[in-house]
């Protein structure tokens, strides 16, 4: 199954996916172990603006 890596953008098949993580109850899937390490560092950084009115933007607006 084809699904997205959230932090590149990039199809990535499941069933051959370099890495995975949880979040909130999602798998999420990567194409690379660094995706999933920029994932685990800050996974509210690539799933939170899917989702208007329930992730709180108080502490995660910090640009780089």
């Amino acid at each position: 199954m084809l699904v997205k890596d959230p932090v590149c953008g990039m199809d990535v098949d499941s069933q051959t996916a370099a890495g995975k993580s949880e979040y909130k109850g999602q798998t999420y899937y990567f194409c690379s172990p660094g995706c999933k390490k920029s994932f685990d560092k800050e996974p509210e950084k690539y799933v939170g603006e899917s989702k208007h009115g329930e992730s709180h933007h108080d502490h995660s607006e910090h640009h780089h």
